[in-house]
């Protein structure tokens, strides 16, 4: 951008939940870095934690928090999905959004959201925003199934998980019915007729970033940026993730102390210890929870478990807005467990520094959920990866890691602690499978510091965003 062209002001909105909220304050914070653009950054009032507010206000002076008035939501079922409540809050904060959007000084050249804000377009349209931008938190993979998923309902008549044949999309590995978006394995269900709906606006968008990079999905993403009538053009400007040295929360009081973990890996030799956690909405029935403890005890490799008190099946709507557990979830392991793995293991309930811990030297392996965040952390500091997906997108991405880069081994739906065993140590220690995964997330790992280097593939497509933006104005 010319020194004489003054720099944009763009106001984004985050729907709720930490993981969609971090990386678009990343993104802000790399425009304002490179391009000296300004921000203003809109949240939900159902999701205004201690931890949230303060992980807004660590934000540079260049991105302006608004939290948006809050909405009743105490009409929806306790037992609503995650995908129906965002939907929800959205449409019914349309019009304090408009009138905010219409007083912002300066006037923003740009509108950016996320997928389950894609109404919010009404909302800067009115506004008189020119340029709207959907920015996917998710993978390549991801995208490519939301901008065919209304020809792919309406040519599925019964439920995708009983497709006999995989679901085969441009340029993505086949994707068994079983592992579609779990929104989308009942038609019944309110939440997936929101997933069409906001599938169906997609195209509405001026551009789509995306949150992902060439080297980990190659083929997805060149399909993507084939041109075709109507569809707008991609952006893969990931990763977007927090790094460890711009990660100075330590919890909801903004503790400057480090974690006692990260000196319990000071105590462990280099690559030794396995990472297990779910995130922050992640957890496990408890049946699953006892066979993940002992299959860690029996694999016999080092571990750093964040333990999280055990969920109904299928239950994570509740954790996912409120990520603290309500009870001590060491109590919930095995008679005995803390006290025969304390020489290899350590468990912490319910938090880590994730960001430090994987980039801590110790760590080897990721037994993760396989949540998109997760998946780009790891990628970027070369670790490889246990895929235990959950829900949402998870069986997706965990599809997309195995069968197709090969960034981990994928455990069987049935979790038996000598499967998990086997597992554990063949990413950490395996000759075979798991060398192949561990020399992959290496490869991976440069495409990463490659992409994000000037005149990196990244850098370059952030570039284009911004030259488009400009352009509009």
């Amino acid at each position: 951008m010319e020194k004489s062209t003054p720099a944009p002001h763009v106001a984004m909105l985050a729907t709720p939940g930490m993981g969609h909220l971090i990386p678009l304050a990343e993104l802000a914070k790399r425009l304002a870095a490179r391009h000296a653009v300004t921000t203003t950054l809109l949240t939900f009032a159902s999701t205004a934690s201690a931890t949230q507010r303060a992980f807004l206000a660590s934000l540079p002076p260049s991105i302006s928090p608004v939290t948006l008035p809050p909405v009743h939501l105490s009409d929806l079922p306790p037992d609503a999905l995650i995908e129906t409540r965002m939907s929800v809050e959205c449409t019914r904060s349309l019009p304090a959004l408009t009138a905010i959007l219409a007083e912002l000084t300066p006037r923003p050249a740009a509108f950016v959201t996320d997928l389950f804000g894609m109404d919010a377009f009404d909302s800067a349209r009115r506004a008189g925003v020119e340029r709207r931008c959907l920015f996917f938190p998710g993978s390549i993979h991801s995208l490519t199934l939301f901008l065919h998923l209304p020809e792919l309902s309406a040519a599925t008549p019964g439920e995708f998980r009983d497709l006999a044949e995989p679901v085969r999309l441009p340029g993505c590995v086949p994707i068994p019915g079983v592992d579609m978006l779990s929104p989308l394995q009942e038609r019944s269900s309110p939440a997936y007729a929101v997933m069409v709906h906001l599938a169906e606006r997609f195209v509405e968008a001026d551009a789509f970033l995306v949150n992902s990079f060439d080297a980990v999905e190659p083929e997805a993403a060149a399909a993507l940026r084939h041109p075709k009538p109507g569809r707008p053009p991609v952006y893969p400007i990931g990763p977007l993730i927090v790094t460890a040295a711009s990660n100075k929360l330590r919890d909801a009081s903004n503790k400057p102390t480090r974690d006692p973990c990260l000196e319990w890996l000071d105590r462990q030799p280099a690559r030794s210890v396995i990472f297990v956690s779910f995130g922050s909405g992640g957890a496990l029935p408890q049946e699953e929870m006892r066979e993940l403890a002992l299959g860690l005890e029996l694999s016999g490799q080092r571990f750093l478990w964040v333990v999280r008190s055990p969920s109904k099946e299928g239950s994570v709507s509740a954790n996912y807005y409120d990520a603290e557990s309500k009870s001590d979830p060491l109590g919930y392991l095995p008679e005995g467990f803390v006290e025969r793995t304390k020489g290899v293991g350590l468990v912490v309930p319910s938090w880590a520094p994730q960001i430090e811990v994987l980039a801590h030297e110790a760590t080897g392996g990721f037994l993760t959920h396989c949540g998109w965040n997760s998946t780009l952390e790891s990628h970027v500091h070369g670790v490889p990866m246990v895929a235990w997906p959950l829900y949402a997108e998870q069986r997706l991405n965990a599809v997309m890691l195995t069968e197709g880069i090969g960034a981990a081994i994928r455990l069987p739906e049935t979790k038996e602690k000598v499967t998990i065993a086997a597992v554990v140590r063949d990413v950490m220690v395996g000759e075979r499978k798991g060398a192949l995964v561990r020399a992959k997330v290496a490869e991976l790992q440069k495409a990463v510091e490659e992409g994000l280097r000037e005149g990196g593939a990244a850098t370059a497509a952030l570039d284009g965003v911004v030259e488009n933006w400009v352009g509009g104005n």
